[in-house]
């Protein structure tokens, strides 16, 4: 069959991802083998391809296309998540272009922009997955806003009221005045910023004097409703019981103590606002302050700021602090650094407001989850997040599940009076409507007289349904799919969403099927540039995934990406890395045409032709041994590490070159037919990491049926490698090094046969180590008086006669120099050695090291002044 020079991606991958998907080699159903579920940690409806999603997303693909060829009924779901603020936001955006805005529209209208939006842009990032390779189920695509899965999350959510979990009430909340809703505390990013202490004057109600209060947002003081002191701050023992009058709102109110005032900080003496920070929220709680809201939910002060209503709180900052000083009331302003809350999905900088909201009780739900990850049950890898997800579960609050948004499962919690508790929780209207004529007993009331709650529940309240939900396993407990493919196997995520995502998983699934979700979570690395900056369209220094594999090929940009990628650990990315791949590709594609171009002919191989199949055949058991354990261990990376060793140094370096033909001969029909056999093992090992141009080299090897493609092919069986075979030819290995070492350094011709003394009784793979280092002899115990090229393989000595256009005093000079470093190093270990304070105090294996120096040391000086003589 004939191959290109030069292997193209482009002609290739499309090809091959069709046949794929042709063939229905993605697509899972329940059968009798052991299933090996994986379920997308499910990208936003609104994203595209970033470097983070194509690293998880590639480490998954690479678990489950192994997974396949082990004989596992491999499932791995796609899907995307509706992503409440981020979607809304893009829709309130398209709609303000056309100057319209939603609250004019009204929700079900808005609604219906969602879903043309959510469909017309939806799919784009899992088209640009299928780029990538990813062989995930298609068929079984799902999405958190379609209707069965919001069905069940609106299961969940009165399954949790019914058994008293979710609760509503007032809270301290994180207000996004851009977004227009609240958002949970992992969703606020504190940045610092530069910004000013502004010291105030409170004057003491009926005098002149003043308490000075410092704030770092004036804006706030129309909420003030106390001044607290530490009671142990003698400076404002004569305050006991008083009032002081907030500055411009003219208002008295008391003087409070409280231990949680810093005496040391500012002037000891803080403003409370309980309804703008959650710190003062708790002091107001504790004291019984009124709260007074001033800032409205798009960040603009209300009527409460007198003269500054209307305005935004920014604004009035500037406005109030020029007004402060022209009343005097400013005692002054100090550049002043803090860290300033702002939200993950818009930016824009949290407000604290008291908001009513609806809670889920996290205790009694967060113990087990917890439990079953301290126990192993869920294994962390790496195991260090462990500790960091038990810190969180060990301190963790009621979760925040309501957003004030249109765009999300609405809850299901419907209102048939004015009253705090004039509701009922229901799946339906028509079940809401049976339970409120139940809880009033009025049967006259209609479903006109029922009004939904406005809110809709956090995106995360349904994700964190996925591994069940997927499978319809709230609908229909006992299904066929949620019994074969649940629990699932490995869930591939980052650590930044370990609480958002993986904890709350955990938890429902313990929850709602007395199961754990997975067995095993892989955290990846955050994907940086060479400075270590996180990447973002903001800063510039994210490449666009597509353009690289545009460029380099899908399957190089997996090496690249991967070759850099261990557990855990950040992932500095270098475009060089992609270029590695490439050229790892080629190498392998090269050495496909090499051995697709030799001559056969049926005659017996040699004797390097054979030892070097023997010795293959134990090192590519081995390596496969080897590269298990880094899988079961979820060392991707290192198992990458492993192949692409083995593919290149072993298979193209050595064994090729041991076993090829002289030019212009033919090799050996049985040599070929293991040659090829070892590439056909070599393109299973490698086909998770780099599909496509496996699968080419595997159709290109001989006719397929489709049942043959190497997707569906299966790995070999894991053998006991002969560890001494490989000893031997590594050995074989340092001597073809050393003379072509010496070679190199003294110019002599490849071409140029040499000889070979060793003090050696017998030499294994000598056959070998005649073809590849162009050795005429090898002689076994010999001495000769001609001066010699001297080193070690071992223990065993090797020697090659120096051919006569060699400079022996050059030769001498350096031998000397050699000789003088040497005795130097020895000395200073002797030196170590004989020091009584570090013999009695070194671990035993730090001192059998300089031990093992010592005797390294002296056998090399030994040979060297041997080979002195010889020159002299």
């Amino acid at each position: 069959m004939t191959i290109s020079d030069k292997y193209n991606p482009r002609e290739t991958e499309e090809k091959w991802y069709q046949y794929w998907l042709d063939h229905q080699y993605f697509h899972s159903e329940p059968d009798g083998r052991p299933p090996y579920t994986v379920v997308i940690p499910p990208p936003n409806v609104t994203g595209i391809l970033h470097m983070g999603h194509m690293l998880n997303n590639t480490i998954q693909d690479v678990l489950v296309r192994r997974a396949r060829m082990m004989g596992f009924n491999a499932c791995w779901v796609p899907g995307t998540d509706h992503a409440s603020i981020a979607t809304e936001a893009k829709v309130v955006g398209k709609l303000k272009s056309e100057g319209v805005s939603k609250y004019d529209i009204g929700r079900e209208k808005f609604l219906e922009h969602a879903w043309d939006w959510t469909h017309q842009y939806g799919g784009t990032i899992l088209e640009q997955l299928k780029k990538l390779g990813c062989s995930c189920d298609w068929d079984r695509t799902r999405f958190t806003m379609e209707p069965k899965l919001s069905a069940q999350v609106i299961k969940s959510f009165v399954d949790l009221y019914n058994k008293g979990l979710i609760y509503r009430g007032y809270r301290m909340v994180n207000w996004d005045p851009e977004a227009k809703t609240n958002i949970s505390d992992e969703e606020v990013i504190f940045k610092e910023q530069n910004g000013k202490l502004y010291y105030l004057k409170y004057k003491i109600e009926g005098s002149e004097d003043f308490i000075a209060v410092a704030t770092t947002r004036p804006e706030t003081i129309f909420g003030d409703t106390a001044v607290c002191v530490n009671p142990a701050d003698e400076r404002y023992f004569s305050l006991r019981g008083k009032k002081v009058v907030v500055p411009v709102v003219g208002r008295a109110v008391p003087v409070i103590e409280d231990d949680y005032v810093d005496i040391g900080f500012g002037t000891g003496a803080l403003k409370i606002t309980p309804a703008h920070d959650t710190n003062d929220y708790e002091i107001g709680q504790r004291h019984q302050l009124p709260m007074i809201d001033s800032i409205d939910n798009d960040g603009r002060l209300n009527h409460h700021a007198q003269h500054y209503a209307g305005k935004d709180r920014f604004e009035v900052r500037k406005l109030i602090v020029k007004e402060l000083q022209e009343k005097n009331l400013l005692l002054k302003a100090e550049d002043y650094v803090n860290k300033v809350g702002t939200s993950e999905r818009t930016g824009a900088v949290i407000e604290p407001k008291i908001s009513q909201q609806w809670f889920l009780k996290m205790g009694d739900i967060a113990k087990p989850a917890l439990d079953v990850v301290t126990n192993d049950e869920i294994k962390f890898h790496p195991e260090k997040f462990k500790n960091t997800y038990k810190y969180w579960m060990e301190n963790i609050r009621d979760w925040n599940i309501s957003r004030q948004l249109w765009w999300g499962q609405q809850i299901p919690a419907y209102y048939y009076g004015d009253g705090e508790n004039d509701f009922v929780v229901a799946e339906t209207v028509e079940e809401a409507l049976e339970l409120a004529k139940q809880k009033t007993g009025n049967s006259q009331l209609t479903t006109v007289n029922l009004k939904q709650d406005d809110d809709v529940l956090d995106t995360w309240f349904s994700s964190w349904l996925w591994p069940m939900s997927v499978f319809d396993g709230l609908l229909d407990p006992d299904n066929a799919d949620i019994r074969y493919y649940y629990p699932t196997s490995d869930l591939v995520t980052g650590p930044d969403i370990i609480f958002f995502w993986v904890a709350r998983m955990i938890m429902a699934g313990l929850e709602f099927r007395r199961e754990i979700p997975f067995r095993n979570v892989y955290f990846t690395g955050i994907v940086r540039d060479k400075l270590r900056r996180k990447m973002s369209k903001s800063l510039g220094n994210s490449p666009d995934p597509l353009e690289l594999i545009d460029q380099y090929g899908a399957d190089s940009v997996r090496v690249g990406i991967l070759l850099s990628s261990a557990a855990g650990n950040d992932l500095l990315f270098d475009e060089e890395l992609m270029l590695q791949g490439r050229n790892f590709g080629t190498k392998i594609w090269n050495a496909f045409r090499l051995v697709q171009g030799w001559k056969q002919e049926e005659k017996p191989a040699g004797e390097a032709e054979k030892a070097a199949v023997t010795w293959f055949t134990e090192q590519l058991s081995a390596a496969v041994a080897e590269i298990n354990i880094q899988f079961e261990r979820f060392r991707i990376s290192d198992a990458l590490h492993q192949i692409y060793k083995l593919v290149w140094d072993d298979f193209c370096s050595w064994y090729l070159e041991a076993v090829k033909p002289n030019y212009g001969e033919a090799v050996s029909a049985e040599i070929y037919r293991t040659t090829i056999a070892f590439f056909e093992g070599l393109m299973k090992l490698l086909h998770p990491f780099m599909p496509f141009l496996t699968e080419e080299i595997w159709q290109n090897i001989r006719e397929r049926k489709p049942e043959e493609a190497l997707i569906v092919s299966q790995l070999d069986n894991v053998k006991t490698a002969d560890l001494s075979v490989i000893r031997n030819f590594d050995a074989a290995r340092e001597v073809v090094s050393g003379i072509r070492n010496y070679r190199q350094s003294k110019g002599i011709s490849p071409k140029e046969a040499v000889e070979l003394f060793t003090s050696a009784e017998g030499f294994a793979n000598e056959a070998v180590i005649c073809k590849l280092a162009n050795v005429s002899g090898i002689h076994y115990a010999e001495k000769t008086d001609q001066p010699g090229f001297t080193f070690l393989v071992g223990a065993v000595e090797i020697s090659i006669p120096f051919s006569e256009k060699l400079d022996l005093e050059e030769e001498k000079k350096k031998t000397e120099e050699e000789i003088t470093y040497l005795k130097g190093f020895l000395k200073s270990v002797e030196k170590k050695l004989s020091n009584e304070k570090f013999m009695s105090g070194a671990p035993e294996k730090v001192v059998e090291n300089e031990r093992k120096k010592q005797k390294d040391a002296q056998d090399k000086i030994a040979i060297l002044e041997a080979k002195l003589k010889t020159l002299s």
